[in-house]
């Protein structure tokens, strides 16, 4: 494994932490030993990026990102990931300014969802994912449709994870919600959901009830940059976007 892949995180840190350690434990489960990932990161303070998502600078965050991307070119990074799904608002601008391709997490998705045949998507993640176009017309191109809760309940997911999730907390009202929502989706028609916020598996891991098959974002993105990281050792399998980025509904 020679390749060397730059990662743009801390939005939060918390879904940052989860990310590495899933690429790293996918790497090591390929090659084993000690083996463990090429990453270079740049992590950035949230604080002044949430500021600036509040108030609509989408293109002062992404100067910020794509500087931060070039950065990691020139440590040595061939590709990048974004270790949030909210950010792919700007993933285009921070691919050229970064002049590194980018392992699209919603295209990443979409490739997964497709593989299982989905066509109707539910969408949880904060407002801005829900509501901007950036993730729900980049699924629609892979010829999905996309159904997101109502208003309140657009407010009440975006509030859990910057108030709670964000922090690394989990409340048992949060997984309730969440779930109530996935609920409310399953009765708009929605063949699964995709948790499109990095930080939602830590409210609804694997085991947890739900009524329609959930999609983590994090293990999908993870299992994604251990493939590109091992393309170039033939010794070694890589994970497929099937295993272990699913949980099953309940019965």
């Amino acid at each position: 494994m020679s390749r060397m892949l730059g990662m743009l995180g801390g939005m939060s840190w918390v879904s940052t932490a989860q990310l590495y350690a899933q690429i790293n434990q996918g790497v090591a489960e390929a090659r084993g030993g000690l083996h463990s990932a090429r990453l270079l990161i740049h992590s950035v303070d949230f604080a002044p990026l949430a500021a600036a998502q509040a108030g609509g600078d989408w293109a002062g965050i992404a100067q910020a990102l794509g500087e931060a991307g070039a950065g990691l070119r020139r440590a040595g990074a061939e590709a990048l990931i974004l270790a949030t799904n909210t950010m792919h608002a700007v993933a285009d601008d921070i691919e050229q300014r970064a002049g590194l391709p980018l392992l699209h997490l919603v295209d990443i998705t979409a490739q997964s969802l497709s593989e299982r045949g989905m066509e109707r998507v539910g969408l949880l993640g904060t407002r801005f994912t829900m509501e901007l176009p950036f993730y729900g017309e980049r699924l629609q191109r892979h010829g999905m449709t996309v159904r997101v809760p109502g208003p309140s309940g657009r407010e009440a997911v975006h509030r859990a994870i910057y108030e709670e999730l964000c922090h690394g907390r989990v409340s048992p009202q949060t997984t309730a919600l969440l779930q109530a929502q996935v609920e409310h989706l399953a009765e708009a028609g929605a063949q699964a959901v995709v948790l499109g916020c990095t930080e939602l598996m830590l409210a609804l891991p694997p085991d947890t009830p739900a009524a329609l098959p959930l999609l983590d974002s994090t293990s999908l993105q993870a299992q994604a940059a251990v493939r590109w990281l091992l393309a170039d050792d033939p010794r070694n399998p890589v994970p497929t976007a099937r295993s272990g980025a699913v949980a099953q509904s309940a019965p």
